[in-house]
């Protein structure tokens, strides 16, 4: 299984467009060492030809450009894509806004929960938007029971494994403040040939008796990172909420990330979905020490992953 972090920020990016925090102006400035990421994506492929995108982030037009796997290599026709199908998360604007700029290379299959095709369809409308460019979204559904395994179009050799999490809808949602089975979902991704499994969840703040299971289960894990301290937006002045009320369980603490990923014999854990607040992406800090001291990385666009 070859996996690809197209983008490793979480919303906004990182630096994020309008903002001054000491992250975003020191990036900018070059005064601390660290590296720009976009909006959160990876891509999956069995083969190394043919990929499945994982979330389409606003930034993908961008993210496909920089990444020559996934560059058209038809030499008979003037357009196409090795992006197969689409497998969508959640609603979130950062997951599912690059669907629009996707719209040239229409139809593609899309998976996706019935609550989130729900918000897709009527609070932020992108498959109705889109049916007029060749048809558009073909919608497929993903079911949230735990045995609902699906290998998704262009990914034979791949099994695909709902894993319901815990975590908030997108402001506009009806669902939001209001979390139902299918607001959010991370996928245990198991290659058939290997037995060998990735874990992906850019959005979870517990564990559940089934995540615990699927991190039991996993070789690699991409496991959200957002936020250093669940204070941390607000004690920047960004925001009134915290991080567990937003659906992101805080890297540091008792009951943290890293404290959960360190239960586990995990030969690979990475966190993803880095705010452009959280410390760690200073790599001369001391909480990008506090994970390498845990043999825990930070994924960062472009990098490449095989299991």
């Amino acid at each position: 299984m070859h996996i690809r972090v197209l983008g490793a920020g979480a919303g906004g990016g990182f630096p994020q467009w309008n903002c001054h925090c000491r992250n975003c102006k020191g990036v900018r400035s070059g005064t601390i060492n660290a590296q720009a990421r976009t909006q959160s994506s990876i891509a999956v492929s069995a083969n190394g030809e043919d990929w499945v995108l994982i979330n389409a982030s606003p930034d993908i037009r961008q993210q496909i450009n920089q990444t020559p796997a996934l560059w058209p290599k038809s030499q008979t026709q003037q357009r196409g894509t090795s992006i197969r199908s689409i497998i969508l998360t959640d609603s979130q604007i950062d997951h599912t806004t690059g669907l629009l700029t996707l719209r040239e290379g229409l139809p593609l299959p899309v998976y996706c929960t019935d609550v989130v095709y729900e918000d897709l369809t009527d609070a932020f409308p992108l498959f109705p938007m889109l049916k007029h460019w060749n048809g558009g979204l073909q919608r497929r559904r993903i079911k949230t029971d735990e045995d609902a395994a699906f290998t998704a179009e262009g990914a034979e050799g791949l099994i695909f494994k709902p894993i319901v999490l815990a975590s908030n809808a997108p402001p506009y949602s009806a669902y939001r403040d209001n979390i139902v089975r299918g607001n959010n979902i991370g996928l245990q991704i198991e290659d058939s040939r290997t037995g060998n499994s990735l874990f992906y969840a850019p959005g979870c703040v517990q564990a559940s008796p089934l995540v615990e299971r699927t991190l039991a289960q996993a070789q690699c894990v991409l496991f959200d990172g957002t936020l250093w301290l669940d204070d941390e937006m607000i004690t920047n002045g960004f925001s009134q909420r915290l991080g567990t009320q937003m659906g992101h369980m805080p890297v540091n603490g008792e009951e943290g990330a890293v404290a959960l990923l360190n239960r586990f014999a995990i030969k690979r854990k990475i966190l993803i979905h880095i705010n452009n607040t959280n410390p760690v992406l200073d790599e001369s800090s001391h909480a990008h020490q506090y994970l390498l001291d845990n043999n825990i990385e930070l994924a960062y666009d472009g990098m490449h992953i095989e299991l």
